[in-house]
């Protein structure tokens, strides 16, 4: 067995708005290593974003912008017909809105995860996830990328020259294609905790993933998606965190070397 994996635990957090409130995230936080955080446009607010900044450094956790679509009503899910350049424009606005938060609680700026329905576009579509990967290199070109495994958000990444994170997810299932099953097909979520720890183990260790029909999937687990907003985010947090750390795998957020 090979104990000298690293792998980071992120989280999509700040999604509160308004009057609504999302209630996972200052318990969520002692336990992951990166924050992806809402800039607005699928959610958050101004004072979500502040204060979701000031906990993530508070606990020593490494801060992204998390940009989407548009789309409150949709929670950014929902897919738009936009083109690369308009893409690129959404990503500079939302990670210059972040970035102006974290520089003015004295923190620095991560990496960039896009959000539901951009990311899922930017998956398959390679312009659009050239326009995303330009956007986040020119405003800042130390920024890392965090892109589903084999996506064409890592090609992109690798394209431009700027740095990228391979992600994969604990509690969704994958296609022979090694791309995640649509949320609106059956069996597209892993709703039992032992699975979804089991499946995030082999893609650790292993560098596989078992897919919906069976078949190995090589694929390359850098950082770990687990949500917070669910009924049992928390208690799924504090076991995937125990267990990895049991696996002698080092828990961290990617740093240059």
């Amino acid at each position: 067995m090979n104990t000298s994996k690293t792998l980071d635990i992120n989280c999509d957090l700040g999604e509160s708005y308004g009057v609504y409130r999302t209630l996972s995230d200052e318990s969520i936080l002692p336990l992951i290593t990166s924050a992806n955080i809402a800039c607005g446009f699928h959610a958050g607010d101004p004072a979500t974003m502040r204060l979701t900044v000031e906990r993530a450094l508070e606990h020593q956790v490494a801060i992204g912008a998390h940009p989407g679509l548009p789309d409150l009503q949709g929670f950014g899910r929902r897919r738009m017909n936009i083109t690369p350049r308009e893409a690129y424009d959404m990503v500079v606005y939302q990670i210059g809105a972040l970035e102006a938060f974290v520089r003015a609680s004295g923190g620095r700026m991560h990496h960039v995860k896009p959000h539901g329905a951009l990311y899922n576009m930017a998956v398959e579509d390679a312009k659009l996830a050239e326009g995303i990967a330009e956007a986040i290199y020119q405003v800042q070109p130390d920024l890392y990328l965090y892109g589903l495994a084999g996506s064409e958000l890592i090609h992109a990444a690798d394209r431009i020259g700027m740095r990228s994170v391979s992600e994969v997810f604990a509690d969704r299932t994958y296609g022979v294609d090694g791309k995640l099953t649509p949320r609106s097909q059956a069996g597209a979520l892993i709703e039992e905790s032992g699975q979804a720890i089991a499946q995030v183990l082999r893609m650790v260790k292993d560098e596989v993933v078992v897919s919906t029909d069976g078949t190995l999937v090589p694929i390359k687990a850098e950082t770990v998606c687990i949500h917070g907003d669910g009924a049992y985010a928390l208690a799924f947090a504090q076991e995937i965190r125990r267990v990895l750390e049991s696996e002698g795998i080092k828990l961290s957020a990617h740093t240059t070397g």
